[in-house]
């Protein structure tokens, strides 16, 4: 283990993985000596002996150790590690990009979209992680394929290029490097592989989070912003069952996702329908995974959210009401840059008409399993729109043709890590200011520190029943919630609600 990274706590891990807390699932490992084998804090087989028994932060951290993966608690199931938010931001950054790939990147291809030596890649990996990006991306790799094996009818050959390998044989040998046992073992050897292949439930994959988790919130957040033929929330009398779905193009795969809620399961499963059935969905499987785990904010610790924001009087109030707060994320930063111009001083309902309006003139349609599905269009789509005819003034149509240009140029930079840095790009453009730059930095990244200072909800939240706060109020009121000012906005929305609902009670 490399000196950098933080040691997990003995005494606070020994006591989650007796009591199998499903809130500490994910933070951290536990290897077992004796077996050689490392499993979630949440596993149901019989707990080992402290001595005999060591912690990680992280799955790939144990693999490298030379520790397997339980084959009853899943590793591969846990929700994402907590630890890769404390490494350096050029670290975060190359693990998203590694993650945004179906297939590997060489060291060298990797640092030059870095903007670095592929030997101070390699630096920085062994200093923030203790492992080598290769290490990393085979380890996560092998993990997602256990998944596909042991949950779906895909054939091995397609799970091992759904996992990022060209070559069935390596990626045979790497797996069994890490799991003692082949692919087609595996496959074998399960017993509670879902009925799919060519059924109508497409292929399914399973997303698990750390509870508490508010799926109701979140339906109902995405359910205002739907935009008609793209997605839809399909509600429910239970909220718990209500579904998301939308439309997707990836890898040149075109398709409909749908995303249930199993709250008894810690886990959201998912549903994906391709164009012409399952064939060709394994290409997409793995950047679809982590595009929904942003969406739906899965790997937030939303205790230590919690914990953090309940010493504002406020807050807590709100956080009593709504335990397992998330942030909406986005599917597309693009996209919703887009939506958040076109938002600019309109009502959320306005907004979503006017951007409906984009998904229907400028993007694709195709036959889904339910009808026909829209796209939202790309930048590239969208390079000759003038936006004369969606219902915007004049100077939001150059906005939104400047932006598409900036995007097509390079000059907005939707990796950018640094919560500033993405903001000054995004403000130097003509007519985008603050609001918008955070507010896009919030949902279109999901930057958890973002603040958009000026917003009007936020301003009547925080002010008193005579007048409204000021954005420099706000801000004020607002430092000691870094660095999850994010969800201090998301709460200060609910809070009007909550007002809302009492003055319509009495």
């Amino acid at each position: 283990m490399c000196e950098h990274t933080v040691q997990p706590d003995p005494v606070i891990c020994n006591r989650a993985r007796l009591a199998r807390d499903k809130r500490f699932d994910g933070r951290f490992f536990t290897a077992v000596k004796t077996t050689g084998i490392f499993c979630r804090p949440i596993c149901p087989a019989r707990p080992p002996l402290e001595k005999n028994v060591e912690y990680f932060n992280t799955a790939a951290e144990a693999t490298a150790a030379g520790y397997r993966p339980c084959l009853r608690c899943r590793p591969d199931a846990a929700p994402g590690s907590a630890a890769w938010g404390l490494v350096s931001t050029t670290v975060q950054r190359a693990l998203a990009l590694m993650r945004a790939e179906r297939e590997a990147q060489s060291i060298e291809q990797l640092a030059e979209r870095l903007g670095i030596t592929s030997r101070y890649l390699r630096k920085l990996f062994a200093e923030h992680i203790g492992l080598s990006p290769l290490q990393v991306w085979q380890t996560e790799r092998a993990l997602f394929a256990f998944g596909l094996l042991r949950d779906t009818y895909l054939p091995v050959a397609d799970i091992a290029f759904a996992s990022g390998f060209n070559s069935l044989r390596r990626f045979n040998g790497v797996f069994k490097s890490i799991y003692h046992r082949t692919p087609s073992e595996v496959r074998r050897e399960s017993t509670k592989r879902a009925q799919q292949s060519d059924s109508g439930n497409g292929v399914q994959i399973y997303l698990s989070y750390r509870p508490p988790f508010d799926w109701p919130a979140l339906l109902a957040f995405f359910a205002a912003r739907a935009l008609p033929g793209v997605e839809q929330v399909i509600a429910a009398e239970d909220p718990e069952q209500g579904e998301y779905q939308r439309s997707f193009a990836l890898h040149g795969q075109r398709g409909v996702l749908r995303v249930a809620h199993e709250p008894e399961k810690c886990r959201l499963r998912v549903g994906v329908f391709g164009e012409g059935g399952t064939e060709g969905c394994g290409a997409v499987l793995y950047p679809l995974r982590e595009k929904l785990r942003r969406l739906f904010d899965l790997d937030a610790d939303s205790e230590e959210i919690r914990e953090h924001l309940q010493a504002d009087p406020l807050l807590r109030q709100v956080l009593g009401t709504t335990p397992g707060v998330r942030l909406p994320g986005a599917w597309d930063p693009f996209e919703y840059t887009l939506r958040a111009i076109i938002g600019q001083q309109i009502s959320v309902a306005a907004a979503t008409t006017i951007a409906g309006r984009v998904a229907r003139g400028y993007g694709e349609a195709f036959t889904g399993p339910s009808g026909e599905q829209l796209l939202f269009p790309s930048a590239e789509q969208l390079r000759d729109a003038d936006f004369s005819d969606i219902g915007v003034t004049r100077t939001r149509a150059a906005t939104l043709r400047n932006f598409v240009a900036a995007t097509l140029a390079g000059d907005v930079d939707f990796d950018e890590p640094e919560l500033e840095a993405f903001c000054r790009q995004m403000t130097a453009l003509p007519g985008i200011g603050d609001w918008t730059a955070h507010y896009t930095a919030m949902r279109g990244l999901s930057m958890p520190d973002a603040f958009p200072a000026s917003d009007l909800g936020i301003l009547i939240a925080l002010g008193d029943s005579e007048k409204k706060a000021t954005p420099k109020q706000a801000l004020a009121r607002a430092e000691s919630w870094r660095p999850w000012r994010a969800y201090g906005a998301l709460l200060l929305w609910q809070s009007l609600k909550l007002k809302t609902k009492e003055n319509s009670s009495t």
